[in-house]
């Protein structure tokens, strides 16, 4: 690399870090104005006063704390969380509309998740992270597997229908088993269209482990992906046990997807959109990819939760109905886009 070359090269990446920190503090001013947003009337100084002056007997206070609180921080974490899981299975896939969503990975969480209410009633949310994570799991091996019996076996094309197969089986099974049930819709009714709310602190920071393991291990295998992106051949040609790094993705993904669908419920599109939002901006470097996606996913979603609280005041809807409005017209230009490279 020329002189020219690497000065150029640190002044990009100087800018990278600027714009790390610039996303920082648009998401804690996201977080913040998320804490003050919904159909009851609750003033900044209220929002203020409720952590440095908490008043057990003021309705805006308590508001804030045991309601809004839990919602925005679920918020960042399922946002951040599915945003990372799509931006890794773009890379290890080279489908650029992978994600949790589309190859079927919810799809199979909410399976789990609903067959465990179905037969167990309802229990604790570490219960359903369990299932959670098995039908991510379970799911993911499927497409995979389905996908190699095609011909010209594991490729973008191959792995968006086995993923779309997979996601309509599934599903169809989830609303037999809820036609069958009227119980077990009554209980996850809201859940099974994406909701941040009716969660607590005391039932999400227990999941926080899960999602730093997740989290802490796609940033570490940033470099890994940003070379399988190039391609398989070219990862093995530059020394890399392509399979280990397969699987150590693909815990990663289902580490993250399984919180995401297990706290919120199946939301959609986020992590498709972020990853290629990010790309436009920062380049295919996914030690950069990784980071600004989470940055990127919290903050679309806070967002997106917010206009769920406002749109039909004072009723609030489920964030997961208000995705597909920002996703659909980005994922419609990107199948578009591929066609007419493909033609």
């Amino acid at each position: 690399m020329t002189k020219k070359a690497t000065i150029q090269l640190h002044q990009f990446n100087s800018i990278r870090w600027l714009g790390l920190l610039f996303g920082i503090g648009g998401l804690v001013i996201c977080f913040l104005a998320s804490l003050g947003v919904g159909p009851a009337d609750v003033s900044w100084q209220q929002v203020y006063h409720s952590f440095v002056q908490f008043d057990e007997n003021s309705t805006a206070h308590l508001i804030v704390r045991t309601v809004r609180l839990p919602r925005s921080l679920l918020a960042v974490i399922v946002g951040a969380a599915l945003a990372v899981a799509g931006a890794i299975m773009q890379g290890v896939t080279f489908n650029p509309l992978a994600s949790p969503g589309i190859l079927g990975i919810n799809a199979g969480a909410s399976f789990a998740v609903v067959l465990a209410t179905f037969v167990l009633g309802s229990q604790s949310l570490n219960v359903y992270l369990w299932f959670a994570f098995a039908g991510a799991g379970i799911s993911a091996g499927l497409v995979y597997f389905l996908s190699s019996l095609a011909r010209g076996g594991v490729n973008p094309l191959n792995l968006t229908l086995a993923g779309a197969a997979v996601a309509a089986f599934v599903s169809a099974l989830t609303s037999g088993l809820l036609i069958v049930s009227q119980q077990t819709l009554d209980e996850i009714r809201f859940w099974l269209a994406g909701s941040l709310t009716g969660r607590e602190l005391e039932l999400i920071i227990p999941v926080l482990p899960y999602f730093f393991v997740g989290f802490i291990g796609a940033i570490a295998l940033g470099k890994q992906i940003t070379t399988l992106s190039l391609g398989e051949e070219t990862a093995q040609g530059l020394g890399q046990k392509t399979a280990w790094i397969k699987i150590s993705a693909g815990i990663c993904v289902v580490l993250l997807a399984g919180i995401s669908v297990a706290l919120a419920g199946p939301i959609g599109f986020i992590g498709l959109i972020v990853p290629h939002m990010v790309r436009f901006g920062i380049g295919m470097d996914y030690r950069w990819i990784l980071p600004y996606g989470a940055i990127v996913g919290a903050i679309l979603l806070l967002v997106a939760d917010m206009i769920a609280r406002v749109i039909i005041q004072p009723q609030e809807l489920p964030v997961g109905l208000i995705m597909p409005l920002l996703g659909a017209p980005f994922f419609i230009y990107l199948v578009r886009n591929k066609i007419k490279k493909q033609s």
